[in-house]
């Protein structure tokens, strides 16, 4: 059932993930990122995503620690970057992290993006893992022969994969290996980096709900049994993203939907190990 901003999916391990989170690329350190996550908070969002990369963790601590939320009840994400992967490296990236996020634990950690030295960055994961120092763990960018590659190693498998999903985008092979393999996709750049408001299918289907494009595709994304994480630092749209539990799409709009996939990448192939 969806029908509430608190629905959780479940994890291989047990753990409630949130069904919606609050991403925060790009969002700057200060006073974008602050806002951004106190708005999300008062308007009941309780997952929140960032990463060593995005330069923003220490102002997610400042508006989570102002923001009248037991940290208990938050599910906050990071990923260790591609400079920072390795056995050693990744331990000391993971208390970085910790550290500029004000907490003793992440509910998720993940690696950022698939490099040769992923394997050594996953032992660094399992233990930080088997210490309970992460209630789980992930990768982001992954794909079919990636996961393979990490799965013939791995002694605790990755939890979730975190990728670019959106209409343009949908990869069915690999959301289908997913699945069979127990990993939940969170899906990144769910609004297409604001080109939803392009797609007159979306603008149509919305108009039939009194909805916007970007609704109907977070929407989209959680009937498929992704998580979605859009991101914005205005608080209107990150009131207007979590407005998607009061309708629901038909099987004949879902596969309009289906029928958009385009293979369009707004990031980098996954291949090539990511940015920078």
């Amino acid at each position: 059932m969806l029908t509430s901003i608190t629905d959780t999916i479940e994890l291989a391990n047990g753990v409630a993930m949130p069904r919606l989170g609050l991403g925060t690329y790009k969002s700057a350190e200060g006073g974008d990122v602050e806002r951004s996550v106190a708005t999300a908070l008062e308007y009941g969002y309780r997952s929140i995503d960032t990463a060593s990369l995005y330069g923003n963790e220490a102002g997610i601590s400042a508006a989570i620690a102002g923001g009248g939320v037991p940290r208990s009840e938050i599910f906050l994400t990071s990923k260790v970057w591609n400079d920072e992967q390795g056995f050693d490296e990744t331990l000391r990236a993971f208390e970085r992290s910790l550290k500029r996020l004000g907490t003793e634990y992440l509910d998720l950690y993940l690696v950022h993006w698939p490099r040769e030295q992923t394997h050594d960055t996953w032992r660094a994961f399992e233990r930080l893992y088997a210490e309970g120092a992460v209630r789980a763990i992930g990768v982001c960018n992954h794909l079919e022969h990636h996961l393979e590659a990490l799965l013939a190693v791995a002694d605790v498998p990755p939890m979730v994969d975190q990728y670019e999903f959106h209409p343009w985008l949908q990869q069915p092979s690999l959301r289908a290996y997913c699945e069979a393999h127990g990993i939940v996709v969170e899906a990144w750049a769910p609004l297409m980096k604001g080109r939803v408001t392009e797609v007159p299918e979306l603008v149509s289907i919305g108009a039939a709900y009194g909805k916007t494009p970007a609704q109907v595709a977070v929407r989209w994304l959680l009937q498929l049994d992704a998580v979605a994480i859009p991101k914005s630092v205005h608080a209107g749209r990150v009131a207007e993203n979590a407005d998607v539990f009061d309708f629901a799409l038909s099987a004949e709009e879902m596969a309009t939907i289906a029928a958009l996939d385009r293979g369009y990448r707004f990031g980098p192939e996954p291949d090539r190990g990511g940015e920078r």
